[in-house]
């Protein structure tokens, strides 16, 4: 049957990259058993048990080439996977068959694996998350001093500017990245516990030496590159680690679907735009459309994931005891594609940051829109200077403001607050001094010292903390 008969994940075949793809894939997963499986071995042979040199280089010698089609035969016949692989490493590896998995039970090598991609996963996402805040820094130090119109409930407000609306995005990122960090450093591996977590498997074939079976873990950690492993366990890792993780992938979904979102309005407006490709078609039934359909698909992809962070959850609530296997189904869909979802993200998160086209003229003209308004304060403070008093000149103002803005809304026309301000001889003020109160930097604050000290305090580390992450290229298949 033609692999187009089948259902595939949209995550697979559309989103995410190849690199997270592998990372999850039956390859790595497997080959990842037979290093433990190994590591196991020469941890034991070190530590005296009857293991020789001849058996771990046979193993090591079959790492990668996995007989998948006879795994799956065993497994439908055994119904056990990790027998399954067991019998398929043990057809290749005859001298070492009779100590593959010695003192093992199956979370050994399916929950240490688990814990090894998750950390190699969150460094991929780690690494893809500082290329996005390289490509925003830049973006956001080009446009730090332009100032645009800033809104609170999407009502127009004080000026900012746009590179400090793109500081707010940069900063949920480096709030994820630390996150990412420390999920990333405090990852131990499960180590080897037994079937309730007690070791009793290993006090049976190491005579009751404690000190044996805590250097066997260390050796097993250090081979898999941990520094630790859990001190206690059931015979899983608690899945509080999963939740933990896929709540630090939710993180950045949230500021990517942020940013996102803010886009799209920003387009609909008509000041920022993503990138839009030549041949590009916005809309089937209207040729003149350009949808922000990068930033559509990031908030959608972010409300998957956000939602996502349940399964872990109710899997971590649920473990009875020592464990049960209502965790695996679950786990083996919900945490690998938060992964793939996550890399998609960021992925054409990069693809926008990289190539945000910015209209200044339109930007400019809605500042001249709004500004009459937030220039009144300045206004008034003048016009009292010259003499005016304060209180009446504001109730005048705000008749005026209240005329002015009819005019705009009833009538479509521009904004005339200036004029009538300048006709009224309360104010004593010429036009030319009022529009002297008009220019819109002077409305935007610290914006663009802030935006500096961002990057210089914040950003700047971090780009040389990772150099090879930034100038990283997106790559979107569709």
């Amino acid at each position: 049957m033609s692999d187009k008969m089948n259902y595939e994940s949209p995550l697979a075949s559309r989103y995410a990259s190849g690199e997270m793809l592998y990372l999850f894939s039956p390859q790595k997963k497997f080959s990842t058993w037979r290093r433990l499986w190994i590591a196991l071995a020469r941890a034991e042979m070190k530590l005296g048990l009857p293991i020789s040199a001849e058996q771990i280089s046979e193993m090591e010698a079959h790492i990668d080439d996995i007989d998948f089609e006879l795994a799956a035969a065993k497994e439908k016949e055994l119904r056990h996977d990790v027998m399954a692989h067991v019998h398929t490493f043990g057809t290749v590896c005859p001298k070492a068959m009779p100590i593959i998995h010695l003192g093992a039970t199956s979370c050994y090598v399916t929950d240490n694996t688990d814990i090894i991609l998750l950390r190699e996963g969150l460094t991929i996402i780690r690494d893809r998350l500082v290329a996005v805040i390289a490509a925003l820094s830049d973006f956001a130090m080009e446009y730090r001093s332009l100032p645009t119109l800033g809104f609170t409930h999407f009502q127009p407000a004080q000026l900012t500017t746009v590179g400090k609306r793109a500081s707010l995005w940069l900063q949920d990122l480096l709030m994820d990245l630390q996150d990412i960090e420390y999920r990333i450093s405090s990852l131990k591996l499960l180590g080897s516990k037994g079937t309730t977590g007690t070791q009793a498997s290993f006090m049976e074939l190491f005579g009751g030496d404690t000190d044996k079976i805590k250097e066997m873990e260390r050796l097993i950690a250090a081979e898999m590159g941990f520094d630790e492993v859990l001190p206690v366990s059931g015979q899983t890792y608690t899945r509080k680690i999963d939740y933990q993780v896929v709540t630090a992938l939710s993180s950045v979904a949230q500021s990517a679907g942020k940013f996102a979102t803010d886009m799209r309005l920003l387009s609909h407006l008509k000041e920022l735009e993503e990138p839009f490709e030549g041949k590009q078609i916005g809309s089937s039934a209207m040729p003149y459309k350009r949808n922000p359909m990068r930033c559509e698909r990031i908030c959608s992809l972010a409300r998957y994931v956000m939602a996502d962070t349940l399964n872990p959850a109710m899997t971590a609530y649920n473990q009875w005891l020592e464990r049960t296997l209502d965790d695996s189904a679950n786990k083996r869909i919900s945490v690998p594609e938060a992964f793939l979802a996550v890399d998609a993200i960021l992925n054409i998160y990069l693809n926008v940051a990289s190539g945000i086209k910015v209209y200044p003229k339109v930007i400019e003209k809605h500042v001249s829109e709004e500004l009459p308004f937030m220039a009144t304060e300045n206004i008034m403070m003048r016009a009292v200077k010259n003499g005016g008093n304060r209180q009446e000149l504001h109730e005048r103002i705000r008749v005026h403001s209240i005329a002015a803005g009819a005019v705009v809304k009833e009538e479509g026309k521009p904004n005339d607050l200036i004029s009538r301000i300048a006709g009224d001889p309360a104010f004593g003020l010429t036009e030319e001094e009022i529009r002297a109160e008009l220019s819109p930097v002077s409305y935007t604050g610290r914006s663009a010292q802030q935006v500096e000290e961002l990057m210089a305090g914040f950003v700047r580390p971090v780009l040389e903390k990772y150099p090879n992450a930034v100038g990283r290229k997106a790559e979107l298949k569709v």
